[in-house]
């Protein structure tokens, strides 16, 4: 395993692998999706323009197995920003962390932890944030679409000092596998202060 970070248009030759690795795992559960080439394109586009962004690249021969992201709040698009003015937090506060998406035989050995770990390292690197943040998409307990041996991340956030907010989402529109049409699926916000000095 290699893993390289880049950021803003430095990414440029692996966004077609990161856009094909994001429609793999998400049509998984929780999320479900129906993946969308051009959606795709104008989502990883908002990042590779950021100069702040960062991407973390997981290879194994060349090949794109996995992928993080994250990118200056003041940079990401309204949806994303919303939420946070409407609880009086500056954008320019914040360091959002987009999604970690891994290959499923690539977990379990750690790169969860790494994804991690380069994106915080990278928000005290740049300076002048205060939080990182992220959000997931939250499913029905009793959904029926749940695998039985679904394991949640919840835990593994709690444990590297994120909060859930109670009261916080992100709304956002996709198709959902086996759906006609998209629809809209509520995101709940995790978010993590960064240490002194940051």
């Amino acid at each position: 395993m290699d893993v390289q970070t880049f950021s803003g248009d430095a990414v440029a030759p692996h966004l077609d692998a990161v856009a094909a690795l994001r429609i793999a795992v998400f049509r998984d559960w929780p999320y479900l999706y129906d993946g969308d080439a051009a959606y795709e394109a104008k989502y990883l586009a908002t990042y590779a323009r950021s100069p702040r962004s960062l991407f973390v690249l997981a290879f194994d021969g060349g090949r794109v197995v996995g992928a993080s992201t994250a990118i200056p709040l003041a940079d990401e698009t309204d949806a994303f920003r919303a939420p946070f003015l409407e609880r009086g937090i500056e954008p320019e506060r914040v360091y959002y962390f987009g999604e970690s998406v891994l290959l499923h035989a690539y977990r379990g050995r750690g790169l969860g932890h790494r994804f991690f770990d380069e994106r915080e390292a990278q928000a005290q690197r740049l300076g002048g944030f205060r939080l990182t943040a992220f959000c997931a998409v939250e499913r029905a307990a009793d959904d029926p679409r749940r695998p039985q041996d679904h394991r949640g991340n919840e835990a593994f956030w709690s444990k590297r000092g994120y909060v859930r907010q109670e009261d916080m989402f992100c709304v956002l529109e996709w198709r959902e596998c086996g759906a006609s049409a998209p629809s809209t699926h509520r995101l709940r916000f995790w978010m993590r202060a960064l240490e002194a000095g940051a």
